[in-house]
């Protein structure tokens, strides 16, 4: 389906906005001089040629919405180069590709997650819940997740704390080499394919991997397909309530994307 006339204008003006907000000097072009010539603010579309490297003309067809289907990355430079935000990355995917982007735009997508969350997570009751950033930190949750854990202390980062903690790996999470680490590593190894430059994450995975327990089955298992679905079961043993078995639903906030808000809700194991 091709975009609206209103979709197209309304991407047209983010992109003269932002273009407009961009000082040419900054971007490393000449003071321009009294006299005649252009006076709109901000980069023309001529420079923005330059700074993508294209031929003469490029841009300017890329903001009227002459150029059919632009490439990922035509839309990534142009994205980049105008320092556009993640909402409006997405938009530009949907007007000019009519899909999603591939990836997030920048590496610090999904570490800032809206306090209001916090408010969301303590009104949950009768199941564990939290929310993640992109690099696994555990940034709100409410009491019956902390309760979850042994000494009624809840882990800082989630991905570190399920396959690096020997507690985790031995007392909690139960069947942890067979189930657990299979459906975890995918996780983790996608999202630092999804953000290669992210210190953390690459920590993580490096940790990961050197660690000798963790490392070979990294190996072994961080390439399959991500195994998950909603209303998936794992084994665990609860700190309070004792074996028993995690039913997971997750989503992900609009704003920031790659974080995750986690629904879990505990079973005994003599339930039915």
């Amino acid at each position: 389906m091709k975009p609206s006339a209103g979709e197209r204008g309304r991407l047209k003006g983010i992109l003269r906005a932002r273009r407009a907000a961009i000082d040419p000097v900054e971007a490393g072009f000449p003071q321009r001089r009294p006299g005649p010539g252009r006076r709109a603010a901000g980069l023309s579309q001529e420079q923005m040629d330059v700074l993508l490297t294209r031929t003469p003309g490029t841009y300017n067809r890329f903001e009227n919405g002459q150029i059919g289907r632009p490439g990922s990355d035509l839309l990534t430079a142009v994205a980049r180069t105008l320092r556009l935000d993640e909402p409006e990355w997405a938009f530009l995917w949907l007007v000019m590709r009519r899909e999603s982007p591939p990836h997030p735009l920048h590496g610090s997508a999904g570490t800032s997650i809206a306090g209001a969350w916090q408010r969301v997570t303590d009104h949950i009751r009768g199941a564990l819940a939290y929310v993640n950033d992109a690099e696994w930190n555990v940034i709100v949750h409410n009491e019956e997740f902390r309760r979850f854990f042994p000494r009624g202390q809840a882990p800082s980062n989630i991905m570190r704390w399920m396959l690096l903690t020997p507690e985790a790996r031995t007392d909690v999470l139960m069947d942890w080499e067979t189930v657990w680490a299979p459906a975890m590593m995918p996780h983790l190894k996608h999202s630092v394919e999804l953000r290669p430059g992210n210190p953390a994450l690459g920590r993580l995975a490096r940790d990961v991997l050197d660690d000798p327990v963790t490392g070979p089955l990294y190996r072994e298992h961080a390439g399959a397909p991500i195994p998950y679905h909603d209303g998936s079961e794992l084994p665990v043993r609860h700190a309070v309530h004792g074996p028993g078995r995690l039913t997971t639903c997750l989503a992900e906030p609009v704003t920031a994307p790659g974080a995750r808000i986690n629904l879990s809700f505990y079973t005994p194991a003599d339930a039915p």
